[in-house]
């Protein structure tokens, strides 16, 4: 049961920010799909993501500051933080308990209830109401390995957060539902569903994928869509169907409009954690039909009038 500080590499005084800053960075470089041949990688990973998902929860990371819990999460031993500590004549365990070395047993168990005693008053043989002479020896049985997947999630799936169906290790299939706030990286935990151990089962560790879209594309929290409109539409203004999302909506475009114009729809782009949700930036392209003779025709007899140099602003 690791320090989830040391294994972050941050002070037990870091900031939020900096846990996650830390977390980002060793799961940039331990992330599986970069380590395939690498398995203490995956492990080093998987250790990452449960001390970051610890000190990210303030109740978890205030019980652990207090000694409440080890660095799995698991309550800890009577002795814990508030137990014997390092220093002259003291145990030096870490935060779940004694380490096996800290007793000389001289080969044999020692009687150790006048040390249980001492702390806690009761007796210290099993029956007595106390603990026994090897508790110090034992540590709580440890949980099953996590086990990290990565998921695909289509493009318009994580900006509508569409449940995911995903099939376990084990065969069993379950129903995901993709947190807003949803992005390439975002991780979730599935408590329970890793490896079997002797203390229960470890968890997995569901990595997002979101895949690319043909048209749309992300930017922060905004959709981008490149329209193409007609000539005729650009120039006489009217209704065009537009592509979001979620549904196709109509957008008035007015007359005269240039290419490069961008709209913005509100509200038709990624969910965010605070509840609220970006929007859908459309920007228009004119499309120019090829070898269009009578298109031709006309350009060629409308240019020979005075229609001014729209490039002028910039010196040419």
């Amino acid at each position: 049961m690791a320090d989830p500080y040391q294994t972050l590499g941050v002070a037990r005084t870091a900031s939020e920010a900096d846990i996650k800053k830390a977390y980002r960075k060793l799961a940039k470089e331990l992330h599986p799909d970069r380590n395939k041949d690498n398995p203490k990688a995956a492990e080093r990973f998987s250790q990452a993501t449960s001390a970051y998902d610890l000190l990210s929860d303030k109740d978890k990371r205030a019980r652990f500051d207090r000694g409440e819990i080890d660095g799995d999460g698991n309550p800890a031993s009577p002795f814990g933080y508030g137990g014997a500590r390092g220093g002259p004549g003291g145990a030096s365990g870490g935060p779940g308990g004694f380490s096996s070395h800290q007793f000389d047993f001289g080969g044999g168990d020692a009687d150790m209830s006048g040390i249980f005693e001492g702390l806690f008053g009761g007796g210290g043989r099993p029956g007595g109401g106390g603990f026994s002479s090897g508790f110090g020896r034992r540590g709580a049985a440890p949980k099953g390995a996590n086990t990290a997947y990565r998921l695909a999630v289509p493009f318009i799936d994580a900006a509508t957060l569409a449940p995911q169906r995903v099939t376990l290790a084990d065969g069993k299939t379950i129903d995901l539902k993709l947190p807003a706030g949803t992005e390439s990286g975002t991780q979730m935990r599935l408590t329970g569903k890793g490896e079997n151990g002797p203390g229960g089962a470890g968890d997995a560790i569901v990595t997002i994928d979101v895949q690319p879209h043909r048209f749309f594309t992300r930017d922060g929290d905004d959709v981008r869509l490149d329209l193409p409109v007609t000539l005729a539409e650009a120039v006489l203004g009217g209704q065009v169907k537009v592509p979001t999302v979620e549904r196709p909506v109509m957008l008035k475009v007015p007359a005269g409009t240039s290419s490069g114009r961008t709209f913005r729809l509100k509200g038709k782009g990624f969910h965010r954690k605070d509840g609220t949700r970006g929007d859908q930036l459309i920007t228009l392209m004119i499309a120019i039909p090829a070898d269009d003779s009578a298109l031709v025709a006309f350009v060629q007899d409308w240019n020979g009038a005075e229609t001014g140099n729209p490039r002028a602003d910039m010196g040419v």
